[in-house]
């Protein structure tokens, strides 16, 4: 029998314009950890710090690299049977992340954020949008 796919319920689900800036990274990380206590899944626990962890680095991408003067990005969070999903849109086209995110050197000051992800995603991508893009990425319970 094929499995059943679980359509989020708006109780599941929270969209959220942020300002593309340091503060609206922050301000994303802060927000993700409250909506996911709201639905069960408590401060501190392993699940929380790597969906936190996750939208931390997404949106300090988008505010970095995906920021247009005066564009907002999106913080979209998604309770889904086997985790989280966590999905970054903004409105640069043309500064796509890349498939494969390796280590900088160790000197170098930045650029491990696509690393954390890919470690603490159970999968993530990239999609297309006719204006920027959704950086997405899904995080499951440890051993799930």
């Amino acid at each position: 029998m094929p499995a059943q796919v679980q359509t989020p319920t708006p109780a599941h689900t929270f969209t959220q314009r942020i300002s593309a800036t340091p503060r609206g990274a922050r301000l994303a990380r802060r927000l993700t950890r409250y909506h996911l206590d709201g639905w069960g899944i408590p401060y501190d626990s392993e699940l929380s710090d790597a969906v936190a962890q996750v939208a931390a680095e997404l949106a300090a991408n988008a505010a970095t690299h995906g920021r247009v003067s005066g564009r907002d990005f999106a913080l979209r969070l998604l309770l889904l049977a086997d985790g989280v999903r966590i999905e970054v849109t903004d409105t640069r086209t043309e500064c796509r992340p890349p498939e494969r995110p390796e280590l900088p050197s160790p000197d170098e000051e930045s650029g491990r954020g696509l690393v954390l992800v890919a470690a603490l995603a159970t999968r993530w991508g990239v999609d297309a949008r006719s204006v920027g893009k959704t950086v997405w990425a899904e995080v499951s319970p440890p051993g799930g």
